[in-house]
């Protein structure tokens, strides 16, 4: 009499990256696909039960992804100052779904520009750099790109981020999500609100955090001539109290996700005064 096969065991190790995992166990002889969803993401394993051995094949990302989660991949959510235990949050993400104008570095800066950021006055940073690992295959970078609020509104013609340089303001950092193993081309961002006051401003204010996440979320939905956002907000990437948290200024846990469109029947045509002096004065931040 032939003997029967015993019911495969599964090693749990092996799906160690994935958990948490719901695995179905089937019949000794059947062989077919496993679909595993987890925090959004759909991982397809091919696994084969044949007289008791699993055959797993690489799991794959679709190849169109909004944003990866950075832990996955051994990345963080908080962003790293001078030493791993401490950094702020990255509270705002620019979804990779988004325009493909956005996802350069060119468009992503002409974008940030027109919900009132741009670079640092005169292009000089003075303060410290940050760092992030987003999960991405390229381990902990520097920041890409640091943005400040603009002042057009309160100091007409002069308006610059010198005046948020000087004296406080919102303002983010930027990280591109764009290693191999998850390039998605998302923009990662460390959104705060510093203080005003020239003695104060690189302080942040009571709750710097969310408030400059919420202030640069009200920017992208604001109406703009040509670009359009959707926000969604995410649970569970951030831990919402003070944990790690530099400044020891408590998170609320949620994280912006903004997908940016172009509007439809736009003309290519300069659309503010501002537009015209950033082409005729391309060395001052406007």
């Amino acid at each position: 009499m032939p003997s029967v096969p015993s019911e495969p065991q599964l090693n749990l190790a092996c799906f160690t990256p994935l958990l948490p995992l719901a695995v179905a166990m089937h019949s000794p002889s059947l062989v077919g696909p496993l679909v595993l969803l987890f925090t959004g993401y759909t991982f397809a394993i091919q696994v084969q039960f044949r007289d008791c051995e699993i055959e797993l094949v690489e799991p794959s990302l679709p190849k169109k992804m909004a944003w990866v989660d950075p832990r996955l991949r051994g990345g963080q959510m908080l962003d790293i100052i001078y030493e791993p235990l401490r950094g702020e949050p990255l509270n705002a993400i620019i979804s990779g779904l988004s325009n493909p104008e956005i996802l350069t570095d060119h468009g992503f800066k002409e974008y940030s520009r027109s919900i009132g950021f741009s670079d640092e006055c005169l292009g000089l940073h003075l303060g410290g750099h940050q760092y992030a690992d987003l999960g991405d295959g390229l381990g902990v970078r520097s920041q890409q790109l640091i943005m400040r609020q603009t002042w057009r509104q309160h100091i007409p013609f002069w308006g610059t981020t010198c005046w948020e340089s000087f004296n406080g303001g919102n303002h983010f950092r930027a990280w591109q999500q764009n290693g191999t193993l998850a390039d998605t081309k998302a923009w990662f961002l460390a959104v705060s609100q510093e203080l005003t006051g020239y003695k104060d401003h690189h302080n942040l204010v009571e709750d710097g955090y969310n408030v400059g996440r919420d202030l640069l979320v009200a920017r992208a939905l604001a109406r703009d001539a040509l670009w359009e956002a959707d926000v969604v907000w995410v649970q569970g990437l951030l831990d919402p109290g003070i944990k790690g948290v530099n400044h020891r200024i408590p998170l609320d846990g949620l994280v912006a996700v903004i997908t940016v469109g172009k509007r439809k029947n736009v003309s290519a045509q300069f659309r503010s005064l501002w537009s015209l002096l950033r082409v005729l004065l391309p060395f001052l931040p406007l």
